[in-house]
């Protein structure tokens, strides 16, 4: 039985724990003379029942899909006599025995690797078995049992509702254990690269040339991790995207909220969020066919020199893909404000613009600010754009309408195919995601702090 299979069987049995409970406990209400003389309303007892059914084959499925893979791979590679010694070594072994009973393996194996492919399938086929079987012994006596425990003095709603605040509780320390995982592992990485570039170096230095060559004599051995050209690159395709998303998104929800009529605002506003569910790639076409060569010609008839990839070219087009971000939620934002401020000032004498700028704006500016936020986070995140328009070439330079490349190209590019993590090329990536952190908690802080600012003022 496959996993899929057996996930279905489980589904199935909750569905039947579940309606035992709930036939249980209305049988027990018939005799003790109605619900009200259960401690709980009939269906608590059937979901009480559906987690003790459910649950517990969950988590042995989930610790066994967790560990399964390595405790088989520590087996396989037990029985090899000479197996490499390195970790890398013996991942590219079992990989080869995968791909040999898998039928995707070149050449003649040998009969050491035959005998390994042969133990590999005893223990995935013998495993899958005792997955199966536990699984549902598991549910059929943990089902079984809370069906015979129902009573209608059993306060089978404060249980179940312990049971669910345990899952929110999980999930809550997931989603944290998660985001401190993601940072410790990016901090481990760039404290290894800092151990070969001072950090000085990489923050200071003016010039960004990763390449690592596998001999010292080689010509270029010594790679350069100066950041600042990526810096200074980010910074200018993220400042050009805000210049043109955040005056036309603001205009534009100022617009639908305060000035279109319902049927405007009905056809305008979805049409304004069908930007935001096109493809990045597709910005990147547009952006590379029509926008990149549009800004060459324009800078030569006005005897510039611009290159065929600009950051200009890619500010521009993240811009107009980032508007609905900054116009639907400042949108929002300024319909939520009570329309009894703009009664207030409007009785006072004010017009409708100043009702506008001085009233509803400063009122819903802790929104708006959460907006930009987003926007810049989402500029500073962008790929796909600036490696079809701007390209990858690291120049140091403060021209708009030359080649740049930016902070997250950066990392694409680093890690692209099989890499190993002991060289500084690799590991700069890590150090580049760290900066990408910090910067993004600055500026976290930062609009946090003009929130709370605002809020105190007109809370």
């Amino acid at each position: 039985m496959q996993t899929s299979t057996l996930f279905a069987c489980l589904l199935l049995l909750i569905l039947v724990a579940y309606g035992s409970g709930f036939s249980r406990a209305l049988s027990a209400a018939r005799k003790g003379g109605g619900v009200r003389s259960l401690a709980s309303l009939p269906n608590y007892y059937g979901v009480h029942v559906a987690l003790w059914c459910g649950f517990p084959p969950l988590l042995l499925l989930g610790a066994w899909l967790a560990f399964d893979d390595s405790i088989i791979r520590v087996l396989v590679l037990g029985r090899i006599a000479d197996k490499p010694e390195t970790l890398a070594g013996q991942y590219l072994l079992y990989t080869q025995i995968q791909n040999l009973v898998a039928g995707n393996l070149i050449g003649q194996p040998t009969a050491e690797l035959q005998a390994a492919a042969a133990h590999l399938v005893s223990l995935r086929h013998g495993g899958q078995i005792v997955q199966n079987l536990l699984a549902l012994i598991l549910a059929v006596g943990f089902g079984s049992y809370a069906l015979l425990r129902i009573r209608p003095e059993l306060r089978a709603r404060e249980k179940v509702e312990q049971v669910l605040r345990k899952i929110l509780l999980a999930c809550a320390c997931a989603a944290i254990l998660t985001t401190l995982g993601i940072l410790l592992s990016v901090l481990f990485e760039s404290l290894r690269f800092f151990r070969s570039v001072p950090i000085t170096e990489f923050l200071f230095g003016l010039h960004w040339s990763p390449q690592m060559a596998l001999r010292a004599d080689q010509v270029g051995s010594s790679g350069a991790f100066g950041a600042v050209p990526l810096f200074i690159g980010t910074l200018m395709v993220s400042v050009i995207a805000m210049l043109v998303a955040v005056p036309v998104g603001l205009m534009s929800a100022i617009y639908l909220s305060e000035y279109a009529s319902k049927r405007v605002r009905d056809l305008a506003k979805p049409i304004l969020e069908i930007l935001a569910g096109i493809p990045t790639v597709v910005y990147g076409f547009f952006a590379a066919l029509t926008v990149a060569p549009f800004v060459r010609e324009a800078a030569a008839a006005m005897g510039f020199a611009a290159s065929s990839e600009s950051a200009l070219a890619a500010g521009l087009v993240m811009g107009v893909m980032i508007i609905p971000f900054i116009s639907s939620l400042s949108d929002d934002v300024i319909t939520a404000v009570p329309q009894s401020l703009r009664d207030g000032a409007l009785g006072l004498g004010s017009t409708k613009s100043e009702t506008v700028r001085k009233v509803v704006i400063p009122a819903a500016l802790p929104g708006i600010v959460g907006g930009i936020l987003l926007a810049v986070s989402r500029a500073i995140g962008e790929t796909m754009i600036v490696v079809m328009a701007a390209g990858l070439a690291a120049n140091l330079t403060a021209n708009p309408l030359q080649s740049v490349t930016t902070v997250t190209v950066q990392i694409v590019t680093l890690l692209v195919g099989d890499q190993e993590f002991d060289s500084p090329k690799t590991l700069a990536a890590f150090a580049l995601g760290l900066m990408l952190f910090l910067s993004t908690l600055v500026l976290n802080f930062i609009a946090l702090h003009v929130v709370k600012k605002y809020r105190e003022q007109y809370d």
